[in-house]
């Protein structure tokens, strides 16, 4: 039942853009309102239910400075929210660390996406220390929703006896796919931070550090994982995109910075109050000076900002990059 309803208003969008597009006889601003009105009431449509789409559902006013790539870029998002997507968990494997006086297991999971063309997938370590932690986390917040879940023991010996090893492979992969399962903890940061954060906590160091190339590889290997995990929220991955800006920008690849930026604007167009919107329009409007692309539109939005907002200190886009993930 859901399903044909978010087709159906899918397709009914579809037809709205089409007829706006097609049109030959009305002006680029009238184009742009009636796109807003109709965006807004099929996101509307789509979305009755509030905890669905929290941050990405907000409805667009037809005074909204947004562009009509960015009214286009925000459709495309709300679109890939119809799609049913699940995130399948494997661990194929395991290797035995021995660091000074510690000897532990890293597990590799896989993290795979069905219910679309996307065929990339998400590879990690995570340790039985990890899960353990995890596992305690989520019953102090969802005490309920993990009454019968299980989670492997520990053991006296044997703990690194193949037996073990494989026993546990296949309760930690049970055990994630039934978190993935249930909603609220799926969407929950808990669970979130469990398969991200390191990785984060890794690049951002190396952002810290001046290793931008370094940096920029861990970025845009979990900005993929990260997107899936948060569809419902898109907001959420703006300040990752925007520290693979700060990389490229460093690593003079503007070309790069400025489409990332633009990824990052487009799930900001009706989160203005954001701490990155005005630093990431500043450095937009640089890398957009510097390419040779329309930066007075840029600016305008930002001279708008600036006048509807008390006058405060604002950091730079690189300052508030290197200031994620700061113990």
């Amino acid at each position: 039942m859901d399903q044909d309803l978010h087709c159906t208003a899918e397709r009914e969008l579809l037809e709205a853009v089409s007829r706006i597009t097609t049109s030959s006889t009305t002006s680029p601003a009238d184009e742009e309102n009636q796109l807003k009105d109709e965006i807004s009431c099929q996101v509307r449509k789509e979305n009755p239910e509030k905890d669905e789409m929290q941050d990405s559902s907000a409805t667009l006013s037809p005074n909204s400075s947004m562009t009509t790539k960015e009214l286009q870029e925000y459709w495309r998002n709300e679109k890939r929210q119809c799609k049913k997507i699940q995130l399948l968990f494997e661990i194929p494997s395991t290797r035995i660390v021995e660091h000074h006086l510690s000897k532990y297991v890293m597990y590799k999971i896989i993290i795979l996406q069905t219910g679309s063309f996307d065929s990339n997938k998400s590879v990690i370590e995570r340790r039985y220390s990890d899960f353990e932690k995890l596992h305690r986390n989520l019953l102090e917040e969802f005490s309920e929703e993990m009454e019968d879940v299980t989670f492997p023991k520990k053991t006296l010996t044997g703990n690194f006896t193949e037996e073990i090893i494989n026993e546990r492979k296949l309760a930690f992969k049970d055990y994630l796919r039934l978190l993935y399962s249930m909603k609220y903890i799926r969407r929950s940061k808990k669970f979130i931070d469990f398969l991200t954060r390191p990785e984060l906590q890794e690049a951002y160091g190396c952002l810290r550090g001046g290793h931008y190339t370094k940096a920029l590889e861990i970025l845009l290997e979990v900005i993929g994982l990260q997107e899936r995990l948060t569809r419902g929220n898109p907001v959420c991955v703006v300040p990752t995109l925007c520290a693979i800006v700060v990389c490229h920008k460093d690593l003079e690849n503007p070309a790069s910075a400025f489409e990332y930026g633009e990824k990052a604007l487009a799930r900001l167009c009706v989160h203005t109050s954001h701490r990155y919107y005005m630093p990431l329009l500043e450095t937009m409007i640089t890398l957009a000076y510097e390419l040779g692309k329309d930066f007075l539109s840029l600016q305008e939005k930002l001279e708008e900002w600036k006048t509807k907002k008390d006058p405060v200190r604002v950091f730079t886009l690189k300052e508030l990059a290197v200031r994620e993930y700061v113990q």
